[in-house]
């Protein structure tokens, strides 16, 4: 297994668990049962991606990554504060669909950076991308 592939698969494992944090942290303070149900539908597929991330890296004898400390604090913080303004259902939609932006954007460039990565890891990586697309046209309704 290359250093790329591994790399590749600590960033998603990485960015898998961010996502769920923040799932987890917004359904506290939603009352809207369907956009609950959107959001526990994404956290439930994102943790299994997550988990086939991490049993990669157990099959290629490396490490899980976690979040960055400083960024996790962050990312907390910053959706405790729009929480607390206005429509909950809204701001939670607006915080999840920047969050899939993101995700798209830094998965991308991840592949693009570990270029030398196999097949499985890249594919891998792209599971991801899709799934961020696919919960921003699922949240869009939120509006």
């Amino acid at each position: 297994m290359n250093n790329d592939s591994i790399n590749l698969l600590k960033e998603c494992d990485a960015g898998c668990k961010n996502a769920t944090n923040s799932m987890e942290q917004v359904l506290g303070f939603i009352q809207d049962s369907k956009l609950k149900d959107v959001i526990n539908v994404y956290n439930k597929q994102h943790i299994e991606i997550g988990n086939q991330c991490h049993n990669l890296l157990n099959k290629y004898g490396s490490n899980e990554k976690d979040p960055q400390p400083m960024a996790r604090a962050m990312t907390f913080i910053t959706t405790e504060v729009k929480m607390m303004s206005g429509n909950t259902t809204q701001k939670a939609a607006e915080i999840m669909m920047d969050g899939c932006s993101m995700g798209i954007k830094t998965v991308s460039g991840y592949i693009n950076k570990y270029s030398g990565a196999n097949s499985e890891s890249v594919r891998m990586a792209n599971k991801i991308v899709k799934l961020e697309q696919d919960f921003i046209e699922d949240l869009r309704g939120f509006l």
